[in-house]
Formats: C-alpha cells, sequence, structure tokens
C-alpha cells in the first residue's frame, strides 16, 4: 500500500460510515440480523446515558439480577492480595519514589500485562457475561471484540499529577467502551474515575477540544484547561462505594488514579470494534477449549477467524 493509501485508510477510518461499513461490515451487519438480541431495560438504560453522555454509573446493588458473580470476583482478587502482599508493598514503595513518565508506577495490573486468556478464569468470564456484551453490543451497533481485562491497584501517592491523572482521551478506536468496578470504596482522595460528559464521538461536544501539552507524545490537559471548556460542575466523578461500576467510551475526555489519601482497588474491561487499531493485551494458547465457549462469547473474542 503507497504512502497515499495508507493516508486515506487512516483519515476515512475516522468517517462513521467509512469505519462502520468499510472496516467493521460483518460486524455491523451480523448484529443487525441478531434477532435475538432481547435487550433489557437495564442494558437499555445504560446504553441511552453512554449515547447521550458518553458515561454511565451504576452499581453492584441496581444490577444484581444483571451483572453476576460479583462475590466470584471479589473472592479471587481477595486471594491475588494475598499471594502477592509483599510484591504490592514493595511495588507501593516504589511507586512513592518515582515520577518517571511512562513507567506508571501509581498504578499496578495484577493479573500481570499482557494476559494469557484462560477461559475458566472468573476475570475473563465476568467480562464476557450476556450483560456487559448486550451493553457493549448495543453501544456500538455491532458485535464487539473484548480487547482486555485485568485488576488495577491505584497506591495514594503525593507525586505531581501525570500519564493518565490528567485529562486526555483514547484514541484506538472511534468509539472504546471500559468498564470499571470498584473494589473498595473510592471517594474524591482515592482516585476516582472522572469524565468531562458529552465529549465522546456521539456527544455533543465532541469538538470541543481544551488547551494542551504534549507529555512524551501524548496531548494531557490540567484540571484549568479542561474546566474551560467543560466547567467542573459538569464533570461526573465516579466516587462510590465498593461495588460501583462505571461505563464510559473514553474516546471522551477523562481522566483517573489521583489518589491522594486512599488507594483504588478495581475490575476494569475493554471493548472496541473489531477493526480497532488497539495493540494487543490477549494472548490465546494453542490449546484453547472452545467447547467452553458460548457462540456470544466466540464472536466477542474473535477466535472463529483468529487468533489476535
Amino acid at each position: 500500500m503507497s504512502k497515499i493509501s495508507r493516508y486515506i485508510a487512516k483519515k476515512g477510518r475516522h468517517a462513521e460510515l467509512v469505519w462502520r461499513y468499510g472496516f467493521n461490515f460483518l460486524p455491523s451487519f451480523n448484529y443487525s440480523l441478531d434477532f435475538s438480541k432481547g435487550d433489557s431495560k437495564f442494558v437499555n438504560s445504560i446504553v441511552e446515558r453512554l449515547n447521550r453522555d458518553g458515561v454511565a454509573v451504576t452499581s453492584i446493588e441496581e444490577c444484581s439480577n444483571e451483572i453476576l458473580h460479583f462475590s466470584d470476583l471479589e473472592k479471587a482478587v481477595d486471594e491475588i492480595l494475598e499471594d502477592k502482599k509483599n510484591e504490592i508493598r514493595q511495588m507501593k514503595e516504589k511507586s512513592e519514589k518515582s515520577e518517571a513518565i511512562g513507567e506508571k508506577t501509581f498504578n499496578v495490573e495484577l493479573l500481570g500485562s499482557p494476559l494469557v486468556f484462560d477461559p475458566q478464569s472468573i476475570f475473563s468470564s465476568f467480562a464476557l457475561q450476556d450483560t456487559l456484551l448486550g451493553i457493549a453490543n448495543a453501544y456500538f451497533g455491532m458485535i464487539v471484540k473484548l480487547r482486555y481485562y485485568n485488576v488495577w491497584y491505584t497506591f495514594a501517592t503525593q507525586s505531581k499529577a501525570r500519564e493518565s491523572q490528567l485529562w486526555h482521551f483514547d484514541r484506538e478506536d472511534n468509539y472504546i467502551l471500559k468498564m470499571f468496578l470498584y473494589l473498595n470504596d473510592v471517594d474524591e482522595g482515592a482516585g476516582p474515575f472522572t469524565y468531562a460528559p458529552r465529549t465522546h464521538r456521539k456527544g455533543s461536544l465532541k469538538k470541543s477540544q481544551p488547551e494542551f501539552f504534549v507529555e512524551e507524545g501524548v496531548q494531557r490537559s490540567t484540571d484549568e484547561q479542561m474546566a474551560a471548556v467543560v466547567p467542573e460542575d459538569k464533570w461526573i466523578k465516579g466516587v462510590g462505594k465498593k461495588g460501583t461500576i462505571i461505563f464510559a467510551d473514553t474516546r471522551g475526555f477523562h481522566k483517573g488514579g489521583e489518589a491522594r489519601t486512599g488507594d483504588r482497588l478495581m475490575y476494569t474491561c475493554m471493548f472496541t470494534s473489531p477493526a480497532s487499531e488497539s495493540k494487543q493485551l490477549l494472548n490465546f494458547p494453542d490449546d484453547l477449549r472452545l467447547d467452553r465457549l458460548s457462540a456470544k462469547q466466540i464472536a466477542a473474542l474473535k477466535l472463529n477467524n483468529n487468533r489476535s
């Protein structure tokens, strides 16, 4: 492909119709033919808020019959915390001393990265349950791909805000749906996920761009710069008790993890279109047993046609 062709292809993928029907035709077409969707009132409510604001906050208590296996997830995370307590303590000590850009020492992925997909793990099955897939597919209007899941442990530090603690938006796709599930209480001092509503590509403020500076090749904005575009009293701050759930299209402006007085612990997963430019974050073993997965789960992993 020539440089001109690559340039046109890259620019074209940001146009809604080209992205959907050029790069993601089959996932969009197959979704339109899925007459068995039957989305619940809960799914429709979340998708409606995502379409309007780019973010929707709920909780396990509000949707206990919709999002399942929370207690199993808690138990599995508690076991990891116990097994890795010495390692976590050492990483926390390092985070208090390091301000290096690119290392993101204030945030640790407890499952490691990149991950090897395990269909029997609660961490994969939680992301692949019907309700989450229903929300993601309905928001995208296509059969999405699960790109990532992990457990984040964010340490409270006093260092200057940097990296994802500053305002930014993700660039891997036209829509990028992430779910954050708090596994401890998160108040203002524990670095809550914070979102500037309607700045996503579906939103009325999608063309509102704050001033920014470049940090290691990435555009970042301060609170003051963001407030000049979206006033602070309009920001949606994801503070809440354990079990709080945040769905967000991170193509909109957001920040998180600026913990000062308390640590933050949460499970997260990410969905994109199959044609996303996201780097590979999940690896699949050659001996993966597909018979342990449902047709919907296989579709979300794209295991029927590739291993990427």
